[in-house]
C-alpha cells in the first residue's frame, strides 16, 4: 500500500468514526473573529489609501516648488564676442 492510499484510509476512518463535540460558543467566536478580520482589513485599506493620497499631495507640492520640468539656469555666462 502506498503512502497516499494509507493516508486516504486514515482520513476515511476518521470521517466514519464519531465526530468530536464542538464547544457551544463556537459560532459566536467564529463570528467575532470574522468581524475582527473585516475591521482589520478595512483599517489597512484606509491607511493604504491615506498614505497614497499623502504621497500624491507631497509629490504635487514638490513639483510645484521645484519645477523639475524647467531648464536650469546656466552655471556661467557664454563668452562675449565682438568686443
Amino acid at each position: 500500500m502506498s503512502g497516499h492510499d494509507r493516508k486516504e484510509d486514515e482520513v476515511r476512518r476518521m470521517l466514519e468514526g464519531r465526530h468530536p463535540a464542538l464547544p457551544p460558543d463556537v459560532v459566536r467566536r467564529a463570528a467575532e473573529e470574522g468581524r475582527r478580520l473585516l475591521r482589520r482589513r478595512r483599517a489597512v485599506r484606509a491607511v493604504g489609501w491615506a498614505l497614497l493620497v499623502a504621497v500624491v499631495v507631497a509629490f504635487c507640492v514638490w513639483a510645484a516648488v521645484a519645477e523639475p520640468w524647467a531648464a536650469r539656469p546656466a552655471e556661467r555666462t557664454p563668452p562675449l564676442r565682438g568686443w
